[in-house]
């Protein structure tokens, strides 16, 4: 069965931990979850808004949606249907 594409697989509450900790919690979840998956992140690091998105943009996903609410921030990230494959390093 499809999964609808507003859908929220999983909600990771990443609040305590650090940076880079946040951006690889919700890569390897995105990356587990396929195609078509959409998490929500929470966490309180100040530098995860940054952190995060800058990775699923070198990476691939598609940030949509960034709120910030005091001290927490709260970002819905998707692992895009049509996402190229990683190209293998040098």
């Amino acid at each position: 069965m499809a999964r609808k594409s507003q859908e929220i697989l999983e909600t990771l509450d990443l609040r305590r931990l650090k940076c880079p900790l946040p951006a690889l919690y919700a890569r390897k979840t995105l990356e587990r979850g396929g195609p078509g998956t959409q998490i929500a992140v929470v966490t309180d690091d100040p530098m995860a808004p940054i952190d995060v998105p800058h990775m699923c943009r070198s990476e691939g996903f598609a940030v949509i949606t960034v709120a910030r609410d005091g001290d927490e921030a709260r970002m819905i990230l998707r692992h895009p249907e049509d996402r190229p494959p990683k190209r293998a390093e040098d």
